[in-house]
Formats: structure tokens, sequence, C-alpha cells
């Protein structure tokens, strides 16, 4: 019996060994395939501590009101020139297309493609691959290691020829606190190309990025925020929170998906439509402020209503009480005065006589 049991386990160590060795190369030819068949995707690698000290603002999903909207930020605005300032790294100063490319590069945050119709797609199977990117605006890299990790030299990350991004924007009102809100939701960097005479200029939108996923990293990162005041400063993501940019709408979440240059006729036209825009969010806002006042005044006017009815109750219960009191004390000396006199009539006085 001990001997069928050792040729079982020798079998079976025979058996796991063979797998053992059969193994990888199977593995390795499977990881081939799929790398030729399917994008590289990256995951933010941040920890639930780093999660915890950056708490995200999101946009509540059921609210009474809310519009998307979509601005261009033209870098060469003195207000946008944050974004821009430094074109080439000076120490630990980047401007913003350098920070979030080494990023990206790095497999830090995830690049979504930008599509024909502009808008942002940011689910899993729309993850850009960073290597084709890298070859569809032709900057050069190279890879380095066992692992081919791409390597960008300073000096070719084009953040001098991205001179303007599109954001978009979400304005919401959350009627849980109360509150009209407006918080940016995306982020897409824009080249900018010269044709060969430097007379037409071809804008070429490169990728989107979720806000919500790169705010934790544009917290670390410090930005001269005034030319007077050279040491003012702030961060990448309180100029985006605190909306210190300055943008013109270029087109909103509409039906027939259409940008504003797509049904308006000319220049003049596109920028009545844009002011247009511009006062339906101010009289929004300034509506529900309005609103709310209104309500206000109402509750406090209730509120100063139901506390004079109080003070009147409160009066009228006292008043009663002290009535009640005097006519308990007038029936209470009455019956005292009764009492007293009855046992005056009633009384027997009794002289005993000498004899």
């Amino acid at each position: 019996m001990r001997q069928i049991n050792r040729i079982v386990i020798l079998l079976a160590l025979l058996l796991m060994g063979e797998y053992a060795v059969a193994q990888p190369p199977a593995r390795k030819k499977e990881q081939k395939s799929n790398k030729a068949n399917t994008a590289v995707t990256y995951e933010v690698p941040l920890s639930e501590r780093a999660k915890s000290q950056y708490p995200t603002t999101t946009t509540p999903e059921e609210v009474v009101w809310k519009r998307d909207i979509y601005r261009v930020l033209d870098l060469q605005k003195e207000k946008n020139a944050s974004l821009y300032y430094p074109e080439q790294p000076i120490g630990e100063s980047v401007n913003l297309f350098t920070f979030l490319f080494r990023h990206l590069i790095a497999g830090s945050i995830n690049a979504y493609e930008y599509n024909l119709d502009g808008y942002e797609n940011f689910t899993p199977e729309n993850v850009a691959n960073v290597r084709e990117l890298l070859e569809n605006y032709e900057i050069v890299h190279e890879f380095k290691g066992a692992d081919s990790t791409i390597v960008v030299n300073p000096a070719d990350v084009p953040s001098n020829i991205v001179l303007s991004y599109y954001i978009k924007e979400s304005y919401y009102y959350d009627q849980r606190r109360a509150d009209f809100q407006q918080r940016v939701t995306a982020i897409c960097p824009v080249m900018h190309s010269s044709g060969e005479y430097g007379n037409e200029v071809t804008k070429k939108p490169m990728f989107w990025l979720k806000y919500d996923e790169i705010a934790p990293l544009l917290t670390q990162q410090t930005i001269m925020s005034s030319s007077y005041n050279n040491v003012s400063t702030m961060t990448f993501d309180d100029y985006f929170t605190k909306h210190c940019y300055d943008g013109e709408i270029y087109k909103t979440v509409n039906m027939r998906n259409l940008a504003i240059a797509q049904y308006c006729k000319d220049s003049t036209a596109v920028k009545k439509e844009q002011e247009k825009i511009e006062k339906q969010l101010t009289d929004v806002r300034k509506g529900i402020w309005e609103q709310a006042k209104v309500a206000a005044d109402t509750v406090a006017v209730a509120n100063d209503s139901v506390k004079v009815v109080k003070e009147d109750n409160k009066k009228e219960e006292k008043k009663s009480a002290r009535a009640a009191r005097k006519k308990e004390q007038k029936v209470s000396k009455k019956k005292s005065s009764g009492s007293s006199s009855k046992s005056k009539g009633g009384t027997i006085s009794v002289r005993r006589q000498r004899r």
C-alpha cells in the first residue's frame, strides 16, 4: 500500500513539473498576442490615503436644473497665462501641459480619445494608447529597458505649441444644499500648428482628461498667478475651482449636437449667441438667489408671525391663570367667612346659677 502511495505521489510531482515547464512559453505567447491586438491602459496609482486627503466633489445625479458648457481657453490671454508659463521648465516650475504630459508618460493618469463629435467619453474602452498618441502627434520618443519604458526628452515635449485648452463646465442647482454650483469636469489640450506661410493655424485637440481623476495631482503643483506680484501663487486645482480663467463658449450640450459656429451664420451672430448663453446662466443663478431670498424672507416673516402668536398665547395663558387664581382666592375667602359666621351663630353659652 505504501509503495502505491509513493508511486501516485511521484506521478503527481512529475505532472506538476511538466506543467510548470510548459506553462511559461504558453503564457508569453498569449501575452504577445494580447499586446499586439489591444491597447495599453494605465490606472491612476493613488492610495486610499491620498484619495481621502483630496475628497473630490462630483456632480449629483439628481438635480432640478443642469447645463453643460464647453469653453476654449486661449493661453495668449493674460488671465490664462498661468497655464502656459513657463514655456520650458524652470527648476520645479512647469506649465500645465508639461505637468500633465509627464504623468501621462509615467502612467499616472489616463488620457481618453478625442472623438470627432467633440464629446468626451470616459469609458475604459476609450482610453487612449500612449504610444499611438506620441506617433500621431509626431512627438519624438524612445524606449529604454527590458520593459520598454517610454522616454521623452524634456526639449521634445510640445508644451510651446499647446496654445489653448478645451474645458467642459457643468452648471447645476443642488437642491440638497440649496446652492448653485459651477465646476470643471473635463480638460483637453489643443496643439496649434502653422501652415507654410504662417497665415493659417490648424488646431489639433489631443485627448480628454477627466478632471476628477487628475484633481489630486493638480493640488500638488503650484503656479504663478500674477504678473504684477511674482510671489503670488496657487495650485492648478485652485486655478480651476476658483474659475480664474477666461474662456469663450464654443459649444453647449444640445439635442442637435451642434457647435455655436455651426448654427450661426457669421462671427457677429456667434458673439451674440455667446452673450445670450452667458446671460442665461447669470439669470438662472440670479433667479435662484432671488427665489432663495424670497423664500428666506417668507420663512422669516412666518417665523416672526408664529413668534408673535406664541407670545400672545402666552400672555393669554398668563392672564387666564391670574384670573383663575383670583377666582379661587375669592371662593376660598367666601368659604372661610361663611364657616366662621356659622360657627359664631351656633355657639351656646351655659351659665351655672348659685344656690
